[in-house]
C-alpha cells in the first residue's frame, strides 16, 4: 500500500512537467453548430486587430473576449449557411479568390530587391534619360486677340502680371496668378512651347494663339534637369521592382493558365440581379 502511495504521488508530481500537446493553426478552440472554430482563426483575427491599431494582449481576458467574438459571429452566419443564395456563393468566392490571389504576389513582392535589381530598375527608367529644360512660366489666357493685345499694352505701361491674371485670364491657372509651375516643352501645346523656349528670363510675350485661346506669357524662370542619382530615386526603384515582379508573375501564370472562356452569352445578363436570388 505504502509503494503504491509513493507511486501515486510521484507521478501527479511529474504531471506539471509532462510536455503539452503539440498545437497547431487547426486546432479546434470551440465549436458552434459543427461548425469549428480553429487557433488559427483566432491569431489571424488578432493580427487584423492589430493591424488596425489595437494590439490586445495575448492574455486569457483577450482569448475569451476573441473566442466570443468568434463564437456570436459563428453562430448567426451558420444560420444563413443553412440557406445559402447564389449571390452569397459569389460572395464568398470572390473574396476567396481575391485573398488568394493577393497572398499568391505578396510573396513574390515581400522579399527586399536586390543592389542587382535595383541597378537594372534604374537603367531602364532613367539610363537613357536625356538632360531637358524646364521652364517656370505664368501666362493670362483669354478668347480674342484683341483682349491678348490690350493686356500686353497694360503690362508693357507697367501693370502688375498675377493682378491682371486673377482678374482677366479664363485659364484655370488665374486664381494663382496665371502660375503654371515647372514643366518640360514638350508638356505644353506646340505654339505655347515655342514662344517659351525662345524668351529670356523676365520677359512677356506678345499674344500667341493655340487651340486654348489667346495667351501672353510670362517666363520666370528656366532650368537644366538630369537623370538624379541612384541614392536619390532608391526608394521609389524599391517600389518599382516589387511592382514589376508582381505584375511579370501575373503575366507568366496567366500565360501558362489553361483557360476556358464560355462563348456566346450576352453581356445583358450582368443587369440580371435577380439571378443572385436563387438557392
Amino acid at each position: 500500500m505504502l509503494k503504491r502511495t509513493i507511486t501515486t504521488a510521484l507521478f501527479a508530481l511529474a504531471l506539471p512537467l509532462a510536455p503539452a500537446m503539440a498545437q497547431d493553426a487547426d486546432t479546434v478552440v470551440a465549436t458552434v453548430n459543427g461548425t469549428e472554430i480553429t487557433l488559427g482563426e483566432m491569431i489571424i483575427m488578432r493580427q487584423s486587430m492589430a493591424a488596425q491599431g489595437q494590439a490586445p494582449t495575448a492574455d486569457d481576458a483577450t482569448w475569451q473576449s476573441m473566442l466570443d467574438q468568434l463564437v456570436r459571429q459563428s453562430a448567426v452566419a451558420s444560420v444563413k449557411e443553412e440557406a445559402m443564395t447564389a449571390g452569397d456563393r459569389a460572395n464568398l468566392e470572390l473574396q476567396s479568390r481575391a485573398y488568394l490571389a493577393s497572398a499568391a504576389l505578396e510573396e513574390v513582392a515581400e522579399p527586399e530587391p536586390t543592389d542587382e535589381e535595383i541597378q537594372a530598375a534604374y537603367d531602364t527608367y532613367f539610363g537613357e534619360v536625356e538632360p531637358a529644360t524646364e521652364y517656370s512660366a505664368a501666362h493670362i489666357l483669354v478668347e480674342t486677340e484683341e483682349a491678348a493685345k490690350e493686356i500686353k499694352t497694360e503690362l508693357d505701361g507697367g501693370a502688375d502680371f498675377g493682378t491682371l491674371a486673377e482678374e482677366r485670364s479664363t485659364g484655370p491657372s488665374g486664381p494663382n496668378k496665371g502660375d503654371l509651375g515647372w514643366f518640360t516643352a514638350d508638356q505644353m501645346v506646340g505654339p505655347f512651347a515655342d514662344v517659351v523656349k525662345e524668351m529670356e528670363k523676365g520677359q512677356i510675350s506678345d499674344p500667341v494663339k493655340t487651340d486654348f485661346g489667346w495667351h501672353v506669357i510670362m517666363l520666370n524662370d528656366s532650368r537644366q534637369v538630369e537623370a538624379p542619382e541612384l541614392a536619390e530615386v532608391k526608394e521609389q526603384l524599391v517600389t518599382q521592382v516589387r511592382r514589376d515582379r508582381v505584375e511579370a508573375q501575373i503575366e507568366k501564370l496567366v500565360g501558362e493558365a489553361e483557360i476556358e472562356k464560355t462563348e456566346g452569352l450576352d453581356a445583358a445578363l450582368l443587369d440580371d440581379v435577380e439571378l443572385l436570388d436563387a438557392q
